[in-house]
């Protein structure tokens, strides 16, 4: 491939947009784009970004007119696509969910059997009745999947649930998950090595590894030591330096930014003061 640009497909448009757009210039992607552009170059790299729909990346991908791509995990499963998933993106969060109306007895995913359902994942939906036992119609809608009960174009739906609240204000009720889905960087299955590609893909996970984890720094006294390694132990162990005081140390430590919250007070327990918390812009583990 040397001399051809490898192309990233990502979305245009959609919640998961402004998210990717934020994503790849945390990964040093620089790149300038009007509001009509198709296609750009990445300054200094030998990498052109595809700006289309979501939808359409998994197709993008599969047929070799993109090297890599980012889309909901659940167009993944729509497509049916030998599309190998490299990363978990951790934005874009949603569920695919089966729904009926407030006034329907459905209860369980048995009770679907035999109804009318209205979505725009029928391969997904399909497959995950049919795994079920349960007989279904699906009925392909490309939007307004809640109002199809209204209507009487169908007796319930499968549609993405972000919040819930579209679904309420249609008046429906979710009864059973079918898939979790978010942002996920993607490829096609068995892809030849390239060498843009392994090193888009390092420092765009790089940037989702660091999002999960914070930088720690304090100091402590040398009898809290042990204390404090119990709570943050780090990768292998957190970095211990001596200060001027030989009672005091300082401690540094990544530790998961979802248990900040209770590490913190844990830490001032044990003795450890002048605590600080940072971001880390990349990390490689």
């Amino acid at each position: 491939m040397s001399g051809t640009a490898m192309r990233f497909a990502i979305p245009n448009k959609g919640r998961l947009e402004a998210p990717t757009a934020r994503l790849l210039q945390q990964a040093g992607f620089r790149y300038e784009r009007s509001e009509r552009s198709l296609a750009v170059p990445v300054l200094d790299r030998n990498i052109e970004l595809l700006f289309v729909r979501a939808d359409d990346i998994c197709e993008l991908v599969t047929d070799g007119v993109a090297d890599l791509g980012v889309t909901g995990l659940d167009l993944v499963a729509e497509s049916g696509a030998e599309i190998e998933v490299l990363a978990d993106l951790g934005y874009g969060h949603c569920r695919l969910a089966a729904a009926v109306p407030n006034a329907s007895p459905v209860e369980s995913v048995a009770d679907f059997e035999g109804l009318r359902v209205a979505t725009s994942h029928p391969n997904t939906t399909a497959r995950f009745f049919a795994d079920k036992g349960v007989t279904v119609r699906t009925i392909p809608l490309r939007g307004s999947v809640e109002v199809a009960p209204k209507l009487d174009i169908a007796d319930a739906v499968v549609d993405l649930i972000s919040s819930g609240s579209t679904m309420r204000l249609n008046g429906l009720r979710p009864v059973i998950d079918v898939i979790e889905s978010q942002a996920a960087l993607v490829r096609p299955q068995g892809a030849e090595e390239i060498t843009e590609v392994d090193q888009a893909v390092t420092m765009i996970t790089s940037v989702v590894a660091a999002r999960r984890k914070k930088y720690v720094l304090m100091n402590a006294p040398v009898s809290a030591v042990a204390d404090i390694r119990a709570l943050i132990p780090g990768f292998d162990a957190p970095s211990i330096v001596p200060l001027a005081d030989p009672t005091m140390v300082a401690i540094h430590s990544v530790v998961d930014a979802g248990s900040i919250w209770d590490v913190i007070p844990r830490l001032k327990t044990a003795g450890a003061s002048g605590i600080l918390v940072l971001p880390i812009e990349q990390l490689l583990l």
